[in-house]
């Protein structure tokens, strides 16, 4: 499975994201959009907007986090 998620530094959803990732064990790619402007057009492009987290697994796009 491979899993990419599209974050930035002080995001609560963000930081949401990792720990409920952390807590089921998956492992991730993670890409902070602030750190690294290059993936800014890529996660508009999957996102259709500018706006963390995203999550890409298996090719599936999910725009936003609102678990625990």
């Amino acid at each position: 499975m491979a899993v990419s998620i599209y974050i930035k530094e002080g995001c609560p959803y963000s930081a949401a994201l990792k720990r409920h990732l952390d807590r089921q064990g998956t492992k991730y790619k993670e890409i902070d959009v602030v750190k690294n402007p290059e993936f800014q057009e890529e996660l508009i492009k999957l996102a259709g907007k500018k706006a963390v987290p995203v999550m890409v697994e298996d090719g599936k796009v999910t725009v936003g986090f609102g678990g625990t």
